[in-house]
């Protein structure tokens, strides 16, 4: 038996779920009626674009919080509905704001002052089901893939950290040296011993044995011990200030309390009765409808059947003749009674009729009319096209439509139904009823309407003695038919499969064994740690382009990488990115936020980089071969994230003659052809990392690229952070000797890499263990960083020049000089031709 969970709990859960089903509805009423009106003001377009945006995050925080934690197998399906629904338009809204501003990056600080809100709340977490529903799946992908590196001698360990065996002769001498320390380290501190008690013994006979008096001595202890004991209480009630104030965490902070781990407990529980509460429902989808098969088939069967007569019998009377049954493409008789009694399908019959006429006497009229009229409607149109195209209009949603039609479920459906018998959240049998009868039906629909046109046959040629003439073979279709043919053979051609004789299986072990399908790291883009940018709006004001904050690429990743693979119904409709560019200096996570996307989707990692293919599957058929089973078993395994480290190598302005042979450019005219062949059914990310992006030819690496995200040094407010859960992280104790803002201060030009590095090689587990008695210090890292070289600003303007030169880059410059998209398009077009003209004349 499973543990029942409290009424309470379920009951917190539905008031928030109906709370965000009636925010959400009253949104959807709001988009459409901003929808329908046109603006030009481009502050306020921006200001209801980023608050509907806001708003929606927030619905979508509160939607995913309902989904994980409710155990009603039912509604869990019509929120899984609205909630991709709500990423999808989240997505959308991003498109129009980015096509707006012509910048991936934006900035909320003004309406989320209005909204009162804190820049937290705009952070958009990671649905859960992602990994959950396919946790079985990635565990034996991993188990699997473990065995194939086992089996092939290529272990992971080794990989990370490369050991180089020595001879033994120098290991001897190594271990020598190492001993001879150390014996020569215990030496110094017995001779330090030794001089301290000579020099003790030198001391007592300079100064002689004075007898002290005994309340001298009691008077001067008492003075050091009430000193003593005064400072521990003034330090006391300073932290006990500092925590009142809200300046210092209360004490106890960091620990684990018993409400945590009881709530984790619960969600465990969750998660075991959604699991068996799923299994139930599905086992109940086929028990009732075998149930509903073997009780109401028969008479559904003949009620159907009564219709079509009935409909036959009044189409001869009202008509004069039999009607035409409509074919199995179009749907049968289902169209003709699709939510129709046999009343509104004759007043329908006799309302087509009256049409026909109608639209024959009108046919006539606008004949003789057409002429004189033609040259003032196009005038019209003219002008009112211009004034229509300077206005700005929201672009249609694809998921507006699901979202409504989950708000009307909801409010036909659950928004006032009595739950009283349902203790448990278990499913309910009469809505599996109601649905699986609609099954039933269109089923025996089908069996009905193969009788039916036989019985409509045999009535035509007893009444109307009318007899089924041949199908003559046009030519129209022949020519359509040799068309398609054509096409299709074309189409055979590319899309020819390379390895038709061979399985996934053997084509996925081949990978792993090549190194092209690799294991990704256990990194969660919460371990992406940075703060907001609080001044970013206020520098646009003053039109300075501010460089983005750590949590702004994390937000970027989230809704361009992780959503689309994580969720198949959000990649098939939102706006497709097939490709991903992280452009950066070395050390800022770029490999990190790779991994990030993998753990968090569950996806398969593959590694094109120039270095890794260098030598493998050689010439242009074993190119060809190596593309055609990566990508083949990316889509097979989906989602896949295709990762091509250093891609600048790849577009190379100019090889240097050190990496010509590894052939760095092999990849450049395939990728392009890759990128159209991926529709939006395929989950597959093409994800590239550079560090020297101006190395390579800017027009063929942009357009393979569609999104360029600049990942920037962090900023003062993540490096305070950072500092701090890097420290804690690595067992280091947070003290007031301990200050964090002059580091964060200290450490400018310094990435999140020189950081993590600093603080692993000072807390060593000697080191921890002295915290005790000599707490951390600002300078023990300070000397520790000081000979590392940092980000200078010259490095990070040169990212920022070469942004500008990006197709997206130009044309936010454009804009903010005066322009607009439109100049920016042109000015693109004619370089491109320029450039064309100059390499044809050379």
């Amino acid at each position: 038996m499973m543990p029942s969970l409290s009424t309470e709990e379920n009951r917190m859960y539905n008031k928030m779920w109906h709370q965000t089903q009636e925010a959400l509805s009253a949104l959807l009423d709001k988009e459409t009626q901003k929808m329908i009106e046109p603006q030009r003001n481009q502050v306020l377009i921006f200001q209801t674009l980023a608050t509907f945006y806001i708003k929606y995050v927030q619905i979508f925080r509160n939607l995913e919080n309902v989904y994980d934690q409710i155990v009603h197998p039912q509604k869990r399906i019509l929120i899984r509905k609205v909630l991709d629904g709500v990423m999808g338009r989240i997505l959308e809204l991003k498109n129009e704001m980015v096509e707006l501003e012509l910048t991936e990056f934006h900035y909320f600080d003004d309406i989320l002052q209005d909204l009162k809100l804190a820049p937290q709340q705009l952070d958009i977490p990671i649905p859960k089901y992602f990994l959950k529903e396919k946790l079985e799946v990635i565990k034996g992908r991993e188990k699997i893939l473990a065995q194939i590196l086992a089996d092939s001698g290529i272990d992971t360990s080794d990989m990370k950290y490369p050991v180089k065996g020595i001879p033994f002769d120098e290991a001897v001498k190594l271990i020598q040296v190492a001993e001879r320390a150390r014996q020569g380290r215990l030496r110094a501190l017995f001779m330090k011993q030794i001089y301290l008690q000579e020099y003790r013994a030198k001391q007592s006979k300079m100064l002689g044995k004075k007898v002290t008096d005994t309340w001298a001595a009691a008077l001067r202890i008492q003075k050091v011990w009430r000193r003593f004991h005064q400072y521990k209480e003034t330090e006391k009630l300073r932290e006990e200030e500092m925590i009142f104030l809200g300046m210092n965490p209360p004490p106890l902070f960091n620990e684990v309390s018993a409400t945590v781990i009881q709530a984790e407990k619960v969600d465990c529980l969750r998660n075991e009765v959604q699991i068996k509460h799923e299994e139930d429902y599905r086992e109940a989808l086929v028990t009732i409808k075998n149930d509903l098969k073997l009780i109401e088939g028969l008479d559904i069967k003949e009620n159907l059947q009564d219709q079509i007569w009935h409909w036959f019998i009044e189409c001869r009377n009202l008509t004069g003749t039999f009607p035409d049954y409509p074919d199995i493409e179009e749907g049968g008789s289902a169209i003709i009674f699709s939510n129709k009694t046999i009343q509104q399908v004759i007043e329908d019959i006799i309302a087509n009729q009256e049409e026909e006429e109608k639209n024959e006497k009108k046919k006539k009229k606008k004949k003789e009319k057409q002429p004189k009229k033609a040259k003032k409607q196009k005038k019209g149109t003219k002008e009112k096209n211009k004034e229509e195209d300077e206005k700005w209009k929201m672009s249609p949603s694809l998921f507006l439509p699901a979202m409504k039609e989950g708000c009307n479920a909801y409010r036909e459906i659950w928004m006032k139904k009595d739950e009283s018998w349902n203790f448990s959240q278990d499913y309910d049998p009469e809505l599996i009823k109601e649905e699986k009868r609609k099954e039933l039906e269109s089923e025996i629909r089908v069996q009905v309407d193969e009788l039916m046109r036989q019985e409509l046959k045999n009535l035509k040629l007893a009444v109307d003695r009318e007899r089924e003439r041949p199908v003559k073979a046009g030519k129209k279709k022949d020519k359509k038919k040799g068309k398609k043919g054509k096409k299709k053979e074309k189409k055979a051609k590319k899309d020819k499969d390379l390895t038709a004789d061979r399985t996934i299986e053997s084509l996925y072990k081949e990978l792993v064994e090549e190194g092209l399908l690799i294991q990704a790291l256990k990194v969660n883009l919460s371990d992406y740690i940075g703060d907001y940018s609080y001044l970013g709006t206020t520098l646009r004001q003053v039109s300075i382009e501010p460089m983005p904050s750590l949590l702004d690429v994390r937000q970027l990743i989230t809704l361009y990488g992780i959503w689309p693979l994580g969720s198949a119904a959000v990649h098939e409709k939102a706006p497709l990115v097939k490709s991903l560019l992280l452009a950066g200096p070395s050390g800022v996570g770029k490999k990190m936020l790779v991994h990030a996307i993998c753990t968090e989707t569950g996806a398969n990692l593959f590694n094109l980089s120039s270095s890794n293919i260098a030598g493998k599957y050689p010439g242009k058929n074993g190119l060809q071969m190596m593309l055609h089973a990566v990508f083949k078993v990316a889509r097979q395994l989906q989602p896949s994230v295709v990762w091509i480290e250093d891609t600048e190598k790849t577009f190379y302005k100019k090889v240097p003659n050190a990496e010509k042979m590894n052939e760095p450019k092999r990849l450049k005219k395939h990728l392009p052809q890759i990128l159209k062949l991926l529709k939006p059914d395929d989950r597959i990310l093409i994800v590239g990392t550079t560090r020297r992006p101006f190395d390579a030819e800017l027009q063929s690496f942009c357009k393979v690229y569609q999104k360029i995200i600049l990942v920037p040094r962090p900023d003062y407010a993540s490096r305070y952070v950072l500092w701090k859960q890097i420290i804690e992280r690595n067992g280091g104790v947070l003290t007031s000797a301990l200050n964090v803002s002059c580091l964060a201060k200290v450490t400018d030009g310094f990435t999140q890499g020189h950081i993590v590095e600093v603080v692993k090689g000072v807390l060593t587990d000697q080191r921890i263990r002295q915290q005790i008695h000599k707490p951390l210090t600002a300078v023990e890292f300070i000397m520790a960083i000081a000979s590392m070289n940092p980000v200078y600003k010259e490095e990070e303007e040169s990212f920022k020049n070469w942004y500008a030169k990006t197709p997206l880059g130009k044309k936010r410059a454009l804009a903010i000089t005066g322009g607009s998209a439109e100049k920016a398009k042109d000015k693109g077009k004619r370089k491109g031709k320029k450039e064309k003209k100059a390499t044809k004349k050379k």
